[in-house]
This record gives C-alpha cells, structure tokens and sequence, in this order.
C-alpha cells in the first residue's frame, strides 16, 4: 500500500464534503477498489445506548449487522481504542464469522477529539495480509477521513 496516495486521493475526494454517511460510504469504495486481495472495507459505527456497533457503509459481500463492544475483532479494538492486525481471525478468540471466506482483518478505531465513532474494517481472504505499513497508512486515511467529516 502507498502510505501516503490514498490519504490524499481521500482528502481530494472529501474537499468540502462533510456527511458522514457519504463520506463513509466514498471512503469504503476508494479503500475497496484500491487494495489488493480484500473482501470486505467498510465501517462499523458506535451506538452508545446498545453499546454496540452498528453497519455502516461498506463494499462486499453482506456483513453482521451489530457487534457488541468488546467482542470480535472489531469490537476489541473499540474498546482498547487501538488498531488491531489479525493475521489468522479463525485463531482470535471470539471471532465473529460474518464472512467465512475471511482470514485476516484490520480493525482500526475511529476516535475524534475523543469522541468514540466507529471502526474501519478491512478483511482479506489470505492470511496475514496485513503489515505495520497497512496499520499506518491506514491510521492515516482515518485522519483524513476525521478531519473531513462533520460528526454529530
């Protein structure tokens, strides 16, 4: 992954954009039609009275529609507020099989001026598809992502 293109594609791409849903939804698409050997990109956005997480915008096959905080991997990395690289999902404990053609994932949290938003998630059908340089790309391209998008 190009550490730094897709962050500015992103930035371009939000220029005076600021909902979320829309943001989300051109954000998952770029991720999607950019990466190589992914079947899943989207977001899972916080819902703080179910205390979960709910569907966001995505591209891929169908997902699960709520995880509650603290379970998955998607749900683990909201709650420790830190980005999690799974190299085989099948050995993490409490996986949550949305897709089972998935091996890997990449959850990084969405967190702005402390407010707890979401995730982004990315899953692959390879085994340790991801690196410490998709962790911080992608680190990155949530920035751009935060700073461009007007959160209630």
């Amino acid at each position: 992954m190009t550490d730094n293109l897709l962050s500015k594609q992103l930035d371009a791409l939000l220029f005076n954009e600021h909902n979320p849903v829309s943001n989300l939804a051109n954000a998952s698409a770029l991720l999607y039609s950019s990466l190589k050997d992914v079947n899943w990109a989207g977001f899972y956005l916080y819902d703080e009275q179910t205390d979960s997480l709910d569907l966001g915008p995505f591209q891929g096959k169908v997902a699960c529609m709520h995880i509650k905080n603290g379970t998955g991997v998607c749900g683990t990395a909201f709650s420790q507020r830190k980005a999690l690289r799974v190299a085989n999902v099948h050995e993490f404990p409490g996986h949550i099989a949305c897709d089972s053609a998935s091996n890997s994932e990449i959850v990084i949290p969405l967190i702005k001026d402390n407010q707890m938003i979401g995730v982004l998630d990315i899953d692959s059908p390879s085994k340790n598809r991801f690196s410490k340089e998709d962790e911080t790309a992608l680190s990155g391209f949530v920035e751009v992502l935060l700073k461009n998008t007007k959160w209630s």
